[in-house]
């Protein structure tokens, strides 16, 4: 077995060197994300004018010491190409690579399989990044108490409602010190309200070792004893050139790893005040949509549109869309390339994306209209309004629980004066009579 080479902490003579990976998953996950991930992979869905993963990556851009970057998934190597190439020429001081998975790994597994490629110049630290995460991403927080605890692992925790907190991992930390001291993902009872927000620095010469000894401790375990998912958790092999094969399995950060460090670590947390949620589903879109554009607002940003009569901020509209001056949009509307916007039109809360057309007087609200989708005049699009911090995109009516955000895939067709409400619509679909509270296939 090959021995695990880590860096010591701190260069001789120089700062500390930090690196940046950004987890993205792979094809076989976010099925919760369809019907508009049927048509284009999740983290390049366009949320607030940009795609998921580009506001993950410009957060750590924001980090001057980072100067490589990974993306670490199982997704064809094609599909981040454009993504790769247009972030070299935005930000030629940094390297972006993407490693691909030959299959899932989970979350450390991966990281832990690339190892070589995260150690190489042996970088001190590294952030980990799951790209599935709407948030104001605090790094430089992040890196301030990471130097000031001599930590070896900080996690960014978020507060939600007792009720939320079962549904995610839950932190128990120390009010004062900071200091995590214990971690469950998705316990049965609550234990606390403070939670996982899918954000971490790490120091090389701990995680490496603790993703090894969880390896480990897998192995060891009696195959009879059932890993509490659904899915396929087999034991495969990983041959690494140079070494023996090594028998490995999925390992995750949150169930295999981050109890572990709350054990025996120096594991902090930082908690944010700012906005964070899920990108799970496909209707929590809209309120991360609501969420990155009111940050833009609030940061003056040139991209959105200027307030007027028909704009309530904050809007973005592509420059290449054609709204008419009649048509009223927002708050909370992104509006993509080569949108056609008729007269009289009404639109809030909604993410209508390239190459629609929406006919005179209709209206938009609480929606995702998919790529090339035609909406007919006097047309009624609209989902339920819920809090935009809710964690869930889902409302019960007349007993059946359904999505909150109606969300048409690609080229679907709403006929005029027709009605569509809190309705799922697969691709390709004609809609001519009115519809509620349906999954449309």
């Amino acid at each position: 077995m090959a021995t695990l080479q880590v860096p010591l902490r701190g260069h001789a003579g120089g700062a500390p060197t930090t690196k940046a990976v950004i987890l993205v998953g792979g094809p076989s996950r976010g099925t919760r994300f369809r019907p508009l991930s049927l048509d284009l992979p999740k983290p390049l869905f366009e949320v607030a004018g940009h795609s998921i993963i580009d506001h993950c990556f410009s957060a750590i851009t924001k980090i001057p010491e980072i100067q490589e970057v990974f993306i670490i998934g199982y997704y064809d190597e094609t599909v981040f190409r454009d993504f790769i190439k247009d972030a070299a020429r935005d930000h030629p001081h940094i390297t972006i690579k993407y490693l691909r998975e030959y299959q899932a790994l989970g979350t450390a597994g991966g990281l832990y399989h690339f190892r070589d490629a995260i150690l190489k110049g042996r970088p001190d630290r590294f952030f980990v990044l799951n790209a599935d995460v709407c948030c104001s991403f605090p790094l430089q927080s992040m890196l301030r108490l990471f130097e000031e605890k001599d930590a070896e692992a900080v996690i960014l925790g978020t507060r939600v409602p007792d009720e939320a907190a079962t549904n995610f991992g839950c932190i128990v930390s120390d009010a004062h010190s900071k200091r995590v001291l214990h971690y469950v993902e998705k316990p049965e009872s609550r234990i606390s309200n403070l939670i996982n927000c899918g954000v971490y620095l790490f120091a090389t010469e701990t995680i490496f070792p603790s993703i090894r000894s969880a390896m480990k401790r897998r192995a060891d375990r009696p195959r009879l004893v059932s890993y509490p998912s659904s899915d396929a958790l087999d034991s495969y092999h990983v041959p690494r050139s140079g070494d023996e094969e090594e028998k490995t399995e999925v390992i995750r950060l949150e169930q295999d790893i981050l109890s572990d460090l709350a054990d025996n670590r120096q594991f902090f947390v930082l908690e944010t005040k700012d906005f964070w949620r899920q990108i799970k589903t496909a209707g929590s879109a809209v309120p991360a949509n609501a969420l990155y554009l009111m940050k833009a607002w609030q940061s003056q940003s040139e991209e959105l549109a200027k307030p007027s009569a028909n704009i309530l901020p904050p809007v973005f509209i592509h420059p290449t869309a054609t709204v008419d001056p009649t048509a009223k949009l927002g708050p909370n509307v992104s509006i993509g390339p080569r949108v056609t916007i008729g007269a009289g039109v009404r639109i809030k809360e909604a993410i209508v994306l390239e190459d629609v057309e929406v006919r005179h007087d209709a209206c938009i609200l609480y929606s995702i209209i998919g790529w090339s989708s035609r909406i007919g005049a006097w047309a009624r699009v609209e989902g339920t309004p819920t809090p935009v911090r809710e964690h869930s995109t889902s409302v019960v009516k007349n007993g059946v629980k359904v999505q909150s955000i109606t969300i048409l895939g690609k080229e679907c067709s709403v006929g005029d004066e027709v009605r569509v409400q809190n309705c799922v619509c697969l691709p390709f679909k004609d809609l001519r009579r009115d519809v509620a509270n349906e999954v449309i296939m």
